[in-house]
């Protein structure tokens, strides 16, 4: 890995202004299950934690305490951005961080506001995370797989990484 205070500043660019998270934990039947979430963080900080507000007699609450590992990813099509984070999660009752990353919309589902007695807070440690972040123009994309198409060779995309955490 290159710089990594570098690798994580990009990848908290790339996933700030994404309002929804799909975070797919394993089912107490064993089967895979995804639901949006919303990241409650302002910043990502020093170890690399995604937090988010769930309620705590949840489906995914009950999964997460069984099973810990995660996925969370996220996309941004019109910037031609994606994300890919694995982690371990697990569940918390944090009255301060909680009224730290309270928001007003949060309200919409916690009515209790921040002392709802089912809100629970979500901790995401981030371990591994990938990202794909396209920054060539869309024609210059588009003339790439032209190119491709003509010769029989693939385009080869740019901007993929990894970030190992650990």
């Amino acid at each position: 890995m290159s710089d990594s205070k570098s690798d994580h500043k990009t990848l908290w660019e790339l996933i700030k202004d994404i309002r929804f998270g799909m975070l797919t934990h394993r089912h107490d039947d064993g089967m895979l299950h995804s639901h949006p979430l919303t990241t409650q963080n302002k910043s990502l900080d020093e170890v690399l934690t995604l937090y988010f507000f769930i309620f705590d007699k949840s489906e995914l609450a009950s999964g997460v305490r069984q099973d810990g590992n995660v996925n969370v990813s996220y996309s941004s099509p019109d910037d031609d951005s994606y994300v890919s984070i694995a982690g371990n999660a697990r569940v918390v009752r944090d009255p301060a961080k909680v009224e730290q990353l309270w928001t007003p919309a949060a309200e919409a589902w916690f009515h209790g506001g921040p002392t709802d007695t089912d809100l629970a807070l979500l901790e995401v440690d981030i371990v591994h995370a990938q990202y794909w972040n396209v920054e060539e123009s869309k024609m210059t994309r588009i003339l790439k797989k032209a190119k491709a198409a003509l010769t029989g060779e693939r385009p080869q995309p740019g901007g993929h990484k990894e970030v190992n955490v650990t």
